[in-house]
């Protein structure tokens, strides 16, 4: 089922209570959201579902629309979600930088997402505060958790481009937390968005332990997000996982199996829509059975199911869910 916003802080609260973590999952394409749906449903895992600018860009086709993206995604996310009963589901709006604004709330008072993140990591300090709390203000009137950012990530994530990496200071995590109220904070400590591999990444997970530690001994606890996993080792998220992170963010890995699950399909049935170079062009006949998109997506979609469950296994969030 669709998560609502509260519902989804639940999910969190419980995650973070149990030290177990969320995987969040960026979609563009309603394939994507059967096979991740599909996959949480199959461990009993609850998951959050991510659109970015865009992806909802995207949807729209070529007119851009960003709304009109949103409303599709949410509507395929929502009525694709209403067979799992067993199985709590969410949207969320990943990295919305301030530019965003007035799309943030457009999605949070037409109820088209869980949660929001708004992504004012290279403004000043205090400047990231006010947006931040600003939007925490809305969402919170209709009941939707946000997620906001301190320092940079490196590497590329769809419009989100940084060369370089700031890592989070836990004592303006804490300012930032105590002054935005916002419900899950995203630390940078060393991960990459993109293509990486986590025995090459400078990860610093004594710095989200010490950050969980400041924000319990003010009083202030809540959920940490980790960007840029999908290249991280299991011991590297699930050490994350302990020192208090709940939500995992997963994108590039999901587009490498897609791609590599086609690739491998149509390099052992090209003859189907290919003439073999053995055989006279006024012969060959293209075959229906394996050109049929359904034949060769279905293989995107198995992988992505695959690689989901094991994500949320890993995670520990398996057989967690809130309506369990």
């Amino acid at each position: 089922m669709f998560l609502t916003g509260q519902q989804m802080k639940e999910v969190f609260l419980k995650a973070k209570k149990q030290r177990f973590g969320i995987i969040a999952s960026n979609v563009v394409f309603d394939m994507q959201v059967r096979a991740l749906v599909q996959g949480y449903n199959a461990v009993k895992s609850d998951g959050l579902l991510q659109m970015s600018s865009g992806a909802c860009k995207y949807a729209a086709g070529e007119t851009q629309d960003i709304k009109a993206g949103a409303r599709l995604i949410s509507a395929i996310a929502k009525v694709f979600t209403e067979q799992f009963p067993h199985c709590g589901v969410g949207l969320h709006i990943d990295h919305a930088t301030p530019n965003y604004f007035d799309f943030i709330v457009y999605c949070i008072e037409n109820n088209l997402v869980s949660s929001v993140m708004i992504d004012a990591s290279k403004e000043s300090l205090e400047e990231n505060i006010r947006i931040t709390k600003e939007v925490v203000d809305i969402a919170h009137r209709h009941g939707i958790i946000v997620e906001g950012e301190i320092g940079y990530i490196k590497g590329s994530e769809d419009e989100i481009v940084s060369e370089t990496e700031l890592y989070t200071k836990p004592e303006e995590a804490l300012e930032f937390v105590k002054k935005t109220n916002v419900d899950l904070f995203a630390a940078s400590v060393g991960t990459n968005h993109g293509v990486t591999k986590g025995e090459n990444v400078v990860l610093r997970l004594d710095l989200i332990k010490e950050i969980d530690d400041l924000l319990i001994a003010n009083g202030v606890e809540r959920g940490l997000v980790l960007h840029g996993a999908s290249g991280l080792t299991d011991e590297q998220q699930q050490t994350a996982i302990a020192n208090g992170v709940v939500k995992l963010n997963k994108d590039t890995h999901y587009q490498m199996d897609m791609a590599a699950a086609v690739q491998a399909y149509w390099e052992k049935e090209k003859d189907a829509i290919v003439c073999p170079p053995d055989v006279p062009p006024d012969v060959y006949m293209p075959d229906k059975s394996r050109f049929d998109p359904r034949k060769w997506l279905i293989k995107a979609e198995q992988r992505m199911q695959n690689t989901v469950q094991s994500f949320c296994l890993m995670s520990g969030s398996a057989n967690n869910s809130i309506l369990l």
